[in-house]
């Protein structure tokens, strides 16, 4: 958690070679520069190793900051629209011819990196560059968060932590904020958007699921759960040997509330991309699997919630059954309900330590929307509280049914806020009133793909020998 999008990479396109300003001659051109450096950033960091993504998401994100005024003077342009106070003229001298490879989509072979998809209108440029936008602010939300899972360093301490949780939070704000704006855009379309990951289902799913994950976040900042069982998984913790974890009263009725209402808002994204289909506008099982997941995982924290409330109250059986609630809505078997050697249980462990790797690697890690960590949580108070009320309280414990049928609805706790396209400054509109001074021959370069650094070396080759496998003739061997 949350969600590891990957950027859309793009092709180089001129905007002289399909507009013209006839207001700020120069427009054309800076927009093409701008452009040019979003498409390097992009392919520059799909390129970059995993470990080396999130320190260079900053950069990304700044670029594609710099290049929205810009297209958006383009797009305003076009309708003669003013921008900071001068109207801005634009003219449409041939259909420009745009390729985005989208990262929502389903693969149509698997294995198989997506297929480009051609842009014909502005209109769905400023949809992927938004778009990148968001998935770029959910990205920095995971860099601020995956110090807090990681078990191989010396835990953070409570400050620490509470920053990592504020500055996620604000980055999934954004994105929830940004997909809001092109979910309502979107609803004034009246073309056939060219793939499945904008149209307004899917950007109106990723606002609701950026929306989500903020919620859950305003409990995990309280919940001092999670981190317990960090520390006890941690080998260079070394606070047990002097104090034991301080566990503190947590508001468990609201903070159960909040985790419903990120349910619902998770049930509604994964809703709306689901009605996407089959065909182009399907999207990847992994967004689907994950969407799911999310829900799950939130329903399971509420009765986690709930099962705190009651254990407060001293209603050890009624806990007890929340607690089996939310290993249900998980899918796992409770291990006082079958003890013993299962191949369930087994094949849990084994998820549990691949998802431990790949926390540590920082490699697709919280693909799984945390269902491993609050498993972890809730069979800790389960084992916990099974003691107490076998030796202490002896009381009955109730059928999941029957506590699943009295959950209250959600509590919001967050706004979205109106994003508000950036514009350009006066001065800036002022200095584009000059001609060009040079020619705009962005649409030059390739396409931002690693397909343009494959080295065409026969199979089994030595690296550096690869000249003395050519021949000049043209007969195959079989």
């Amino acid at each position: 958690m949350p969600f590891p999008f990957i950027l859309p990479t793009t092709s180089s396109f001129s905007f002289s070679s399909s507009f013209t300003c006839e207001s700020h001659p120069s427009l054309p051109l800076n927009t093409s520069t701008h452009r040019g450096v979003v498409k390097d950033s992009l392919k520059k960091h799909k390129r970059l190793p995993a470990t080396s993504q999130g320190p260079n998401l900053p950069s990304v994100l700044s670029n594609l900051n710099n290049y929205l005024p810009y297209l958006h003077a383009i797009d305003a342009g076009l309708s003669n629209k003013v921008v900071s106070g001068e109207e801005v003229s634009v003219v449409l001298t041939s259909n420009p011819t745009i390729e985005w490879r989208p990262t929502l989509s389903d693969h149509a072979v698997p294995g198989k990196e997506i297929a480009r998809v051609k842009v014909q209108s502005i209109e769905y440029e400023l949809f992927f560059v938004l778009s990148a936008v968001g998935y770029t602010h959910t990205l920095l939300a995971r860099s601020s968060l995956h110090p807090l899972y990681v078990t191989s360093g010396v835990p953070l301490s409570t400050q620490e932590r509470t920053t990592a949780i504020t500055t996620a939070t604000k980055h999934l704000l954004d994105a929830a904020s940004v997909h809001d704006y092109l979910a309502r855009r979107a609803e004034s379309l009246t073309t056939t958007p060219p793939c499945g990951d904008i149209t307004q289902s899917t950007t109106r799913a990723m606002s609701s699921l950026a929306l989500a994950e903020a919620t859950l976040l305003a409990v995990l900042k309280d919940d001092p759960y999670p981190a317990v069982v960090a520390q006890d998984r941690n080998e260079n913790d070394r606070e047990w040997m002097y104090k034991a974890p301080e566990i503190p009263k947590v508001r468990a009725h609201l903070f159960a509330r909040l985790c419903l209402a990120a349910a619902d808002h998770a049930a509604q994204a994964s809703s709306l991309c689901q009605s996407q289909g089959r065909g182009p506008s399907k999207l990847n099982e992994g967004l689907l699997r994950y969407l799911e997941d999310f829900r799950k995982t939130s329903r399971a924290k509420a009765c986690r919630f709930f099962g705190i409330d009651a254990e407060l109250g001293g209603q050890t059986g009624n806990a007890l059954g929340w607690l089996r609630c939310g290993l249900q809505e998980l899918g796992v078997e409770s291990k006082e309900a079958k003890k013993g050697l299962s191949f369930t249980r087994m094949k849990k462990d084994w998820s549990e330590r691949r998802e431990d790797k790949k926390v540590e690697r920082g490699t697709n890690w919280g693909a799984d929307a945390g269902r491993v960590e609050e498993t972890r949580v809730i069979e800790m108070l389960e084992a916990k509280w099974t003691k107490i009320n076998d030796t202490m309280m002896t009381q009955a414990i109730p059928a999941p049914g029957t506590l699943l049928a009295s959950l209250p609805s959600g509590r919001e706790i967050h706004n979205i806020k109106p994003y508000q396209l950036p514009e350009l400054g006066r001065e800036s509109l002022e200095a584009m009133r000059a001609p060009p001074d040079r020619l705009d021959d962005f649409g030059d370069d390739q396409f931002s793909s690693d397909e343009a650094t494959v080295v065409n070396t026969p199979v089994g080759a030595f690296p550096g020998t690869s000249d003395e496998y050519r021949s000049a003739s043209t007969r195959s061997y079989y």
